[in-house]
C-alpha cells in the first residue's frame, strides 16, 4: 500500500499556533510601524521586554475571552473580526490603564490610535491567512470510520460538531454483513475488503475504530488493523478522540470496564491545590459579596418594580458524596413558580420575570451563593448543583450520573461554559460529559480556563 502523508494541525497544535502567531504578528506590526511614523510609545527594543511580554498577555488572555482562540469560530472571517476588535479594544484600554507595568502615556495621543489600528490589522491580516490557507480543507485530517452502523450518527455528530478541520470521509461496517443491514446515507460506506485500498485513494491520516464490542469486527477487517499498525498508521480509539475532541467524556459508551475511563485526576487528592482552592473560595467570595453589596440598593429597586416578592429564596440541592444543603439565590421566577411540583426551566420560560431575566443572564442571581462557597458547602468552580428530584431521576437513566458529586459543587464549571442550560435528559447527558471530564482532568490551568470563560459567559450575556 502506498499513501501520501497529508499535512494536517492537531486541535492544540491549531490554538497553540493562534496564539504564538497573534503575539508575533502584533510584535511584527509595531516594530514596522516605528520606521514609517513618528511613533515611541511601545517600541520593540530589549529595553522594553517587559513591556512587550505584558501587551503578549494581555492579548492572550483577552482572546481567550472574546473567544479569538475557538476554533469553529477562527474559521469563519466575520466572527473573527468582531472579536479581533474586541480583544484589541479591551488589551489597547487595559495597556493604557496600567502605566506600572506599560509605558507611561505618549505625548502625541497620535500614537495610541497608531498603536489600536496596527494591532487590529496585524491581527487581521493573519487571519485571514489562517482562514484562507490553514484551515482549508487541503489541510483537514481525514479519517476514516471503522464500527458499527447502528450508532454511527451519534458517533460522528460531536466531532464533526467540535471540529472543523476533523473530517470522516467515510466509513466500513466491521460487522459481518446481516440478512437485513441498515444503512446509512449521511456517510459514504466503502466495503470491508477495500480498507487497504481506501485509504492509499482517500488520502486517510487515522482510522477511528468506534465498536461496543471488538468481537464484532471481522477477521479481515481485524487483520487489514493489525496490518496498518504494524506499518506505524495512527489507528484510535473513539472514546480517546471524542474525549480529546469535545472535552467530554462519552460516558454513553462506557460499559462494564468503565474503571478505564474514569483514571480521576489526582488533584482531587492532592492537599496543596485542595488548600489553594479553598483559599481561592474564600478570597473570591469575599470579593464577590462585596460586589454584591454595592449592587444591593439598585437589585432591591429592580425587584420591586419588575420581580415584585422576596428577595432572596432557598433551595435543597445535592452537593458533595449526595449530602443536601440549601443554595441560597436571588429570586428570578415568579411566586410559587412550581406549585410544589418540580419542573426543567425551559428556554423562554414564562414563569422567568423581566427582571429575573435581566439577573440570570448576567449571573448576579448567583451572587448569594457566595455564602456557600464560604460554608463550605459550594466551591467557585464544580459542577452546578442539582435538585434531589432531578438527581433521582437523571440517575436511572444517565450511567454514572452520580459521579459528579464526587467532587464540590460549583457556582460556575466546565459544562456552564461550555454548553447552556440543561433543560432535557439529553441535555444533562452532554453536561455530565463535561463535568466528568473536569473531575477526570482537574487541575489550576483547567480552573483558570474556567474562570477566563466565565468572564466571556458574562459578557456576551448567555446566562439562563
Amino acid at each position: 500500500m502506498s499513501r501520501k502523508q497529508g499535512i494536517h494541525f492537531e486541535i492544540s497544535e491549531r490554538k497553540i499556533l493562534l496564539r504564538f502567531v497573534d503575539i508575533c504578528v502584533v510584535i511584527l506590526g509595531l516594530y514596522i510601524l516605528e520606521y514609517f511614523v513618528n511613533y515611541n510609545y511601545i517600541t520593540i527594543h530589549l529595553e522594553n521586554t517587559t513591556y512587550v511580554i505584558v501587551l503578549a498577555l494581555y492579548l492572550t488572555v483577552f482572546g481567550t475571552i472574546f473567544e479569538l482562540y475557538d476554533l469553529q469560530k477562527a474559521s469563519k472571517l466575520d466572527v473573527v473580526f468582531k472579536n479581533i476588535v474586541l480583544t484589541t479594544s479591551t488589551t489597547v484600554l487595559f495597556y493604557l490603564l496600567t502605566p506600572i507595568v506599560t509605558p507611561y502615556l505618549p505625548a502625541q495621543r497620535l500614537e495610541i490610535i497608531y498603536f489600536y489600528f496596527v494591532v487590529i490589522l496585524m491581527l487581521f491580516l493573519w487571519r485571514w491567512t489562517y482562514i484562507a490557507f490553514i484551515s482549508a480543507p487541503r489541510f483537514y485530517k481525514k479519517v476514516l470510520l471503522v464500527g458499527e452502523i447502528s450508532n454511527i450518527e451519534n458517533i460522528i455528530k460531536p466531532l464533526n460538531q467540535s471540529d472543523p478541520n476533523y473530517k470522516i470521509v467515510g466509513f466500513i461496517n466491521s460487522e459481518a454483513e446481516a440478512e437485513s443491514p441498515i444503512k446509512f446515507k449521511g456517510l459514504k460506506e466503502f466495503k470491508s475488503e477495500n480498507l487497504l485500498q481506501v485509504i492509499g485513494e482517500e488520502n486517510i491520516s487515522e482510522i477511528l475504530v468506534a465498536s461496543y464490542n471488538s468481537e464484532t469486527i471481522t477477521p479481515e477487517v481485524y487483520h487489514d488493523l493489525i496490518s496498518l499498525l504494524d506499518q506505524g498508521f495512527s489507528i484510535r480509539e473513539y472514546t480517546q478522540v471524542f474525549e480529546e475532541i469535545t472535552y467530554r467524556v462519552p460516558v454513553q459508551f462506557v460499559g462494564k470496564d468503565f474503571y478505564k475511563y474514569f483514571p480521576f485526576s489526582r488533584s482531587n487528592q492532592n492537599k496543596l491545590y485542595l488548600f489553594f482552592h479553598r483559599t481561592f473560595d474564600i478570597l473570591f467570595s469575599m470579593i464577590g459579596l462585596f460586589i454584591g453589596v454595592i449592587l444591593l440598593p439598585f437589585i432591591l429597586l429592580g425587584n420591586v418594580i419588575a420581580n415584585k416578592g422576596p428577595l432572596f429564596y432557598k433551595q435543597e440541592r445535592v452537593g458533595r458524596n449526595g449530602q443536601l444543603f440549601q443554595i441560597l439565590k436571588l429570586r428570578s421566577m415568579i411566586v410559587n413558580a412550581e406549585n410544589g411540583r418540580a419542573k426543567w426551566a425551559e428556554k423562554n420560560d414564562s414563569r422567568i420575570t423581566k427582571f429575573g431575566m435581566f439577573l440570570r443572564r448576567s449571573r448576579i442571581d448567583e451572587i448569594p451563593q457566595f455564602v456557600n462557597v464560604l460554608k463550605g458547602e459550594m466551591s467557585i468552580i464544580g459542577p452546578r448543583p442539582e435538585r434531589y428530584f432531578f438527581v433521582n431521576e437523571l440517575s436511572r437513566m444517565i450511567p454514572f450520573y452520580e459521579t459528579r458529586h464526587i467532587v464540590k459543587p460549583g457556582l460556575t464549571g466546565w459544562a456552564q461554559v461550555n454548553t447552556r442550560y440543561g433543560s432535557s435528559v439529553d441535555d444533562s447527558l452532554t453536561k455530565l460529559q463535561y463535568d466528568l471530564y473536569y473531575i477526570k482532568h482537574r487541575s489550576l490551568f483547567l480552573d483558570i480556563n474556567i474562570v477566563v470563560k466565565t468572564l466571556s459567559t458574562i459578557l456576551y450575556y448567555r446566562g439562563q
